[in-house]
């Protein structure tokens, strides 16, 4: 079996963790300095906003870009944007120019994860695949978990633009890394049309998309359910991050053993039943058990989704399949927030959290119905392909 643990594997997971690490630092204080600028809560929805359009955007043009022409001279101008836009923010004085910074801090992320992610499907065995985007997740896995917590303990002690320098340096750290890492180099067919978009994702992308739906409604609206209820919202979140972090390893040895459906069909149905949970949680004990639920569900189906995705289209395609799926999360969290900020305007937060249920269901029909066996099918194809060149 081909070797998984390569210098440039542990090298694109440090460079995903230093670029995610000054994120997710960034995430919890970039409100409050908006606020701090005098800008109300819509101003404040708009310009945080404006980075995830601003990715959703640019993820198919650079998808097909990094199937044109390779992925290291992305990875590189991608973190330089995102460090550059990171340092700027201190710059940034007037409303109108923190939008505009914060769309090329879009353009600048969804440029750096997009071709890092692609790389990673590059250097992973084929049969191992599963395994090693597990591994990959926990990049940004434990980087989301401590990088708020620095951040909010940052903006608590120092000014906003130490908090900023800090994020800075990170990112300096990924380009670092970036520059010693080899990265694989690719040859596409240059007679072949560029493409931005593949038929053969659109089914698996709606199936994200519904699965990233409730991820937003958690993310968004969880906080403000536990402080409705007295409960600690950063309990569940540490909960959830150490559940996940155990399980997506295993998650992905399962998925190359048998097959990507063995994985997420049941990791879908656990979400489900966790934002069930969590929609008659009227205490402690149900948050609680809520996040080992939906940590052990949606921290097995996403990276699995990501490797089906990728296993679904031609391998000089991994770019756009990859961009695919970032774009299907993006679009799921992002429009999630908004129609379930409805809900729970109207009708409340056992309401949103049930929604949120119906959501995971869609996932999960939208997959078995129109994804699992044509994955079945290419497992088969690769298996057959492994067994004639050994």
């Amino acid at each position: 079996m081909d070797r998984l643990w390569t210098k440039t594997f542990i090298g694109l997971m440090a460079m995903l963790f230093f670029l995610c690490f000054g994120f997710y630092i960034l995430l919890p204080t970039l409100p409050l300095h908006i606020k701090d600028l005098g800008a109300d809560e819509a101003q404040v929805g708009l310009i945080i906003g404006g980075f995830t359009l601003s990715a959703v955007v640019a993820r198919p043009i650079v998808g097909g870009l990094l199937d044109r022409y390779g992925r290291r001279p992305f990875i590189l101008a991608g973190l330089i944007l995102f460090a550059v836009s990171m340092f700027l923010y201190n710059w940034a004085s007037g409303l109108i120019l923190l939008l505009l910074l914060r769309i090329l801090h879009g353009f600048g992320w969804a440029l750096s994860t997009t071709s890092i992610g692609t790389s990673i499907t590059d250097v992973i065995p084929a049969e191992r695949r599963g395994e090693g985007m597990g591994w990959y997740g926990l990049s940004m896995t434990v980087s989301m978990a401590i990088g708020p917590i620095v951040g909010v303990w940052m903006i608590g002690h120092y000014a906003f633009d130490r908090t900023i320098l800090l994020a800075s340096c990170l990112s300096a750290v990924a380009i670092l890394i970036a520059v010693f890492t080899k990265v694989p180099a690719f040859r596409s067919d240059r007679k072949n049309k560029m493409a931005f978009f593949d038929k053969s994702v659109l089914p698996i992308s709606a199936s994200i998309f519904f699965l990233a739906l409730t991820y937003g409604g958690i993310t968004t609206f969880l906080p403000l359910f536990a402080e409705s209820i007295q409960v600690n919202a950063g309990t569940f979140f540490l909960v959830y991050a150490i559940v996940l972090t155990i399980t997506r390893p295993f998650a992905g040895k399962l998925a190359d053993r048998y097959h990507e459906g063995a994985v997420i069909i049941p990791a879908v149905i656990i979400a489900v039943i966790a934002l069930a949970v969590l929609s008659i949680s009227t205490g402690y004990v149900g948050v609680m058990c809520s996040a080992v639920l939906y940590g052990i569900g949606f921290g097995s189906a996403q990276p699995t989704l990501q490797t089906a995705t990728v296993n679904l289209v031609a391998p000089t395609k991994k770019g756009l399949a990859n961009a695919s799926f970032f774009t299907a999360m993006d679009l799921g969290i992002g429009l999630g927030s908004m129609v379930l900020g409805l809900i729970s305007q109207y009708l409340g937060y056992p309401f949103l959290f049930a929604a949120c249920a119906v959501s995971g269901l869609l996932s999960l029909l939208i997959f078995a119905v129109f994804v699992r066996r044509t994955l079945l099918r290419g497992k088969e194809e690769l298996r057959r392909n492994i067994e004639l060149s050994s």
